[in-house]
């Protein structure tokens, strides 16, 4: 009963968000022609008459009655086209935008926001967010930099202080905040039912407060809320780019739910049903539609790996203006570990055997599987060598749910008599991560299609012999298993992890040396110099440059 209450509460939250959808549904049947209604309101927002006529008009004024009044010949197209989306907002006043529009800029430069309303998360996508910030300060020192981020409860010096402790980035200019006071929106808890769906609608809520609080010439995504992208260019009039980590849909998503796969998002009542399925596939096809429509209104696409790029050539259809940014990795600094370590690793083993998992503990992540595949290794290996096993996880959490999902975690661990094997460290600052890279033999990631992989590519950089899902963007971009240039292992499931695992266990010194050194040599092209070259690159056009030194989408 309870899963039905809450499948019910969910539709409750998204039919107001959804009428227009079902218009938008009947009235277009290609992208041009949404593309064509856009376009038709962007040129009657810039239209002076109008704006005068708005400026005079004390009153809010009803989007819908300025459309139909603007020529009788377009009448119906433009109350077909607007009804659509503009509706749950008819009663904006327009003015506010027209004056922001026409006071957005500042003496000297461009306006830039960045949307990222985790800022604050301490992840893989922060460190991408705070590195473009960085590269964009020091390349046009004159434009003004704005974050809109959700992180209420924390002031500018706070965020500033984790990105220096956490990330290891100075941020060397001034830098402003926005505070969204709607992110609970865009919570996947939000929506028990319909999530994808629930969390795209409920971002166009939450760019609707951005929005609102500042206009930026230039509007950049770095979170993945794609439904942010025609929101800013259409009603801000901005320049629009998105970095996309992990697109929302993917096929890989269709075919799994398409062959009854039970799964983090393909919940197991779902994949036990054939009509229940068959009605998810109609919804996600549905979704993959909706996210081509808002996707390709970007100006500019950066994605972080050849995975992401594949997935967002085929669901976008926008080859052209898409390019592949690889994410920024501490290579040099993780590197200076390794060095240190090297020298006590290089001639003799270890008495304990580390092995690191780094990750948020996000669902998809998948740290059971690192627990089950540990459980498995125990089976393989001597006792001897199994008590000198220790599986160190490394993550921070972003809310209670993560907290919960720690604690499960912890649960997993008595139920598989593992408690003795198993350290967890939440939180930690950069130094003392820096601190357990270098007591590590083995790194360990498990999560099936990581989109790139940052922790992936910095234990590598640090002297652990990784081992990574065999999938995504480890499979793809970063881990080679060919004989002679092995750089590490790459596992599908908890068997061939522990076999893995066992295998370096195994190994003499020098063996183990001979893959750190390969694995070292080929991280350098995922440094932070190469991401900040690439970012800037990217959005060249948006101040008079061109993107320069493309090759097969990669900059």
């Amino acid at each position: 009963m309870p899963q039905y209450q809450s499948a019910l509460s969910t539709v409750f939250i998204l039919v107001y968000l959804c009428e227009y959808l079902v218009d938008l549904v009947e009235y277009f049947s290609t992208l041009e022609e949404v593309t064509a209604a856009l376009k038709y309101f962007q040129d009657m927002s810039h239209d002076k008459t109008q704006v005068r006529a708005l400026q005079s008009n004390s009153k809010k004024v009803d989007i819908l009655d300025i459309l139909c009044g603007l020529k009788e010949d377009h009448e119906e197209f433009a109350i077909n086209s607007i009804k659509a989306i503009w509706i749950p907002v008819s009663n904006v006043d327009i003015r506010h935008f027209a004056k922001k529009r026409s006071s957005k800029g500042f003496k000297g430069g461009k306006t830039i926001g960045l949307f990222h309303p985790y800022c604050n998360a301490g992840g893989g996508g922060e460190k991408v967010l705070w590195c473009a910030v960085r590269a964009l300060q020091l390349k046009y020192p004159e434009s003004k930099l704005v974050v809109y981020t959700g992180d209420v409860d924390t002031t500018t010096n706070d965020i500033l202080r984790q990105c220096r402790n956490k990330l290891n980035i100075d941020i060397p200019g001034h830098i402003e905040f926005v505070y969204l006071h709607r992110r609970r929106w865009v919570e996947a808890d939000m929506y028990p039912w319909f999530t994808l769906l629930g969390q795209s609608l409920g971002s166009v809520v939450l760019g609707f407060e951005a929005l609102a609080a500042f206009t930026p010439d230039i509007y950049i995504d770095t979170m993945g809320y794609a439904f942010t992208l025609p929101l800013f260019k259409y009603f801000g009039g901005c320049q629009v780019a998105s970095y996309v980590h992990y697109p929302t849909i993917t096929c890989d998503m269709v075919s799994r739910v398409q062959i009854r796969v039970s799964a983090h998002n393909n919940r197991a009542m779902i994949a036990n049903s054939a009509t229940l399925t068959a009605g998810k596939l109609a919804y996600y096809k549905l979704f993959a539609w909706m996210y081509r429509l808002v996707g390709c209104c970007s100006d500019t696409i950066m994605v972080n790996s050849s995975w992401t790029q594949a997935h967002i050539n085929e669901l976008w259809e926008c080859p052209g203006k898409t390019y592949r940014v690889y994410p920024p990795c501490d290579v040099n600094d993780f590197k200076a570990i390794s060095m240190l370590v090297d020298k006590d690793k290089k001639f003799g083993a270890v008495k304990t055997i580390k092995i690191i998992s780094l990750g948020q503990f996000r669902p998809e992540k998948d740290h059971p599987l690192q627990l089950h595949a540990l459980h498995r290794l125990r089976d393989i290996l001597p006792v001897e060598l199994w008590d000198n096993i220790k599986l160190v996880i490394i993550g921070s959490c972003r809310n209670e749910d993560d907290q919960r999902r720690v604690l499960s975690l912890k649960d997993l661990c008595k139920e598989l008599s593992l408690e003795g094997n198993v350290v967890f460290r939440v939180n930690i600052t950069y130094e003392e991560l820096k601190q357990e890279l270098g007591e590590g033999t083995i790194g360990l990631h498990t999560m099936w299609n990581e989109h790139f992989g940052i922790g992936i590519v910095e234990l590598m950089a640090a002297g652990l012999i990784m081992v990574a899902h065999r999938s995504g963007g480890p499979l793809m971009d970063i881990i080679q298993e060919t004989e002679g240039s092995r750089n590490g292992f790459l596992a599908s499931n908890k068997e061939e992890y522990a076999e893995a695992f066992a295998a370096i266990v195994k190994m003499s010194p020098q063996e183990r040396q001979i893959i750190r050194d390969s694995a070292r040599a080929s991280v350098d092209r995922f440094s932070v110099q190469e991401f900040e070259s690439g970012f800037l690159k990217a959005l060249a056009p948006f101040f008079g440059g061109h993107v320069q030194d493309i090759l097969q989408g990669e900059i």
